[in-house]
This record gives structure tokens, sequence and C-alpha cells, in this order.
């Protein structure tokens, strides 16, 4: 590590472990109510005085789920984060804590981990969450992320995956198939960087699907937006492996079926000009792309004109009979069986 040395950087192993996460998160504020021990003791003590508490956890592997060599650490850090709280919002809970984990290896001086703490800070601070545990260890094979997510929420208001019923609408929030669109461009220029590292890529065009792709937003203003206009969606789950496999997962668990509208999927306009630049279906990027973290829930019909015409959701389709089956209705009226085409991390490359 002589080279890292006199290039000012910091040894890991000159902190050792309990060092190591003492400074990376010493400047973590406690601002939850519900925190009542956070980091410095054997565990955290939290207090949630009668509600229901939901948890959910993701990991994170250099190589396969993220590419250091387009993905800046500080996004990563803040993405990380991300991708736990959309699943809290995607119960209609409130997200209150997070704990972080990092298996890293000795190529990582302690300056790349402040810039991988400093997007988690920046992500606490913003979606107001208390940092209160985690741990470190060292890895041979890169960095390794685990984040557990803790949220809380009145009972009867905690939204399952499995509370569809026929002719509830299926509704989206924001766009889909930007974060796989901003994907393509980012290995593209990585290619080009390869051939000749002196090119330097003009992303300008493609800084809404590649902020997309590197620095998402969990839609913690959704359930708030749903309580204001007094809207009780009957399921939900949030969009991280692609259009179809998450309306699967809701025929699945709520034992129904659906018919969704080719010509009512939300798109951007710089996601389809960059589906036809790549010449990729716009359709199947939305249905397959993943990474959208946007929410997908049902409702009943009559609570339709409580969200009609608001930008933040479209009505994509309705749920059917279970034996109907799950469709896509293309725009010239065909019906497609649905199948799940999203992300696989156990798929054979």
């Amino acid at each position: 590590m002589l080279e890292d040395k006199n290039q000012g950087k910091t040894d890991l192993e000159s902190l050792g472990e309990f060092g190591l996460i003492e400074h990376l998160t010493q400047h973590f504020p406690i601002t939850q109510k519900s925190t009542l021990k956070g980091i410095g003791d054997d565990a955290a003590v939290l207090n949630f005085k009668g509600r229901q508490t939901v948890v959910s956890t993701d990991l994170l592997i250099e190589g396969v789920h993220f590419d250091l060599s387009y993905m800046p650490l500080k996004h990563l850090g803040y993405k990380a984060v991300m991708v736990n709280l959309s699943d809290i919002y995607a119960m209609n809970a409130k997200a209150t804590q997070i704990t972080v984990s990092i298996a890293v290896s000795n190529r990582f001086p302690l300056e790349a981990l402040e810039e991988l703490y400093a997007g988690i800070a920046l992500a606490t601070k913003i979606y107001d969450v208390d940092l209160v545990g985690g741990d470190t260890t060292s890895s041979t094979t890169g960095l390794i992320i685990s984040i557990t997510a803790i949220g809380v929420a009145i009972a009867d208001e905690i939204v399952y995956r499995n509370g569809a019923k026929a002719n509830d609408l299926l509704v989206v929030s924001g766009d889909l198939g930007g974060a796989y669109m901003g994907l393509q461009v980012l290995e593209r220029e990585k290619e080009v960087f390869k051939v000749n590292p002196n090119n330097q890529p003009d992303l300008e065009p493609y800084s809404y699907i590649v902020e997309r792709q590197l620095k998402p937003e969990a839609r913690k203003d959704i359930p708030e937006l749903l309580a204001k206009l007094d809207v009780h969606p009957t399921s939900m789950i949030d969009i991280s492996d692609g259009l179809s496999s998450e309306i699967l997962h809701l025929c699945k668990q709520s034992k129904v079926g659906c018919n969704l509208f080719e010509d009512k999927i939300p798109l951007d306009p710089t996601v389809i000009s960059a589906c036809e630049e790549f010449k990729m279906d716009s359709t199947l990027v939305a249905l397959s792309g993943g990474e959208d973290y946007e929410l997908l829930f049902t409702i009943d019909q009559k609570e339709f004109p409580k969200i009609k015409g608001n930008p933040n959701l479209t009505v994509v389709g309705h749920m059917t009979a279970e034996n109907e089956g799950a469709h896509l209705i293309s725009r010239n009226n065909s019906r497609i069986p649905l199948t799940a085409q999203g992300w696989n991390s156990f798929a054979k490359t």
C-alpha cells in the first residue's frame, strides 16, 4: 500500500474495525424520537410505542449490482439507501432508521469510504432516517454493501402485495425505463473509454436517464400523497425488477389477473429518444428494465376521482379474475401474456 500513502491516502489497517466504524459514523446525528440508542453500544434501542415495525434488507455487490468504473462512491452510498427505503414506502410505511454493513478490500483507502458514507449521510438527511448500526469487515472480492431499513406504520395502514381484487385499478408513480436506459448510456461510454481513454463523454443530453441510474429517489412522497388524497391502496410493491415482474408478484400474491395497457405506460421523452438511438423497444424496456424505484399499487375503482389528473400517478391497467391471467394489451389491441423478464441475480450470464 506504499503507493496509496504516497498519494495521501489512509490505509484502513491503520484504523482497525472499530476505529473505522467510529470514524465513518461520527457525523450522523440522531433525529428520530423512536431512536433511544444508536451506534456505540452492542445494539440499537428503538421505541415505536405500539406501532407496527417494518424491516427490509438488501445486499449490493460490486460487479453484480454496480460498476465502480462509472458509479461514483458518493452516488453509490446514496443509491444503496434508496434501494432499501423504497421497500419501506412500498409497505405504505414511514422509514425511520437504517443499519449499514460493508465488506471492503484493501484497494479502498479510507478516503474512498468517506465518499461512500457522504452519500449515505446525504440520504439520511434528505429522507430523515437515523443510522443506528452496522458492521465492517474485509473482503477479497471488492466492495459489498448490506443495508437494513426499519420503518413504522399504524397496523391497518400497512399495504401488502396480497390485497388486490378483480376490477381494482393498477396505478404507477412517475415514469419508467429511465434507469435502464441510463445504464445503457453508461455502459456504452465505458466501452468507448476503453478504446480511447482521452475521450470525454458528453452526457448532458442523457442527464435525466443517467441520474435515474446513478442517483434514484425513493418515492417517500407517494404514501404521503395518498394519505392526503384519502386514497387507500389495496396492494403495493416497488418497481425494482421491471414492471412486468412486479405486476406478476401482485397477481400471484393477490390471486388475480391483470390487463396492462401498453399505451398507458408512462415514458419520459428522453427514454423514448434513447430507445430509438439504441434500437430498443421502449415498452420492453419499461416492462423488463428495472431499478426505477417507482411505486406500483392497486386501488378500488371508486377512488379513481381522487387521483384523476394527478401528475404523479398514472392508471396503467386493471386487475381481472385469476383465471384470465396477466396480459399486456398492445396498441393494436392484441393480448400478449405478461412474462417476468426483469432482473434476476441468479441468471446465468
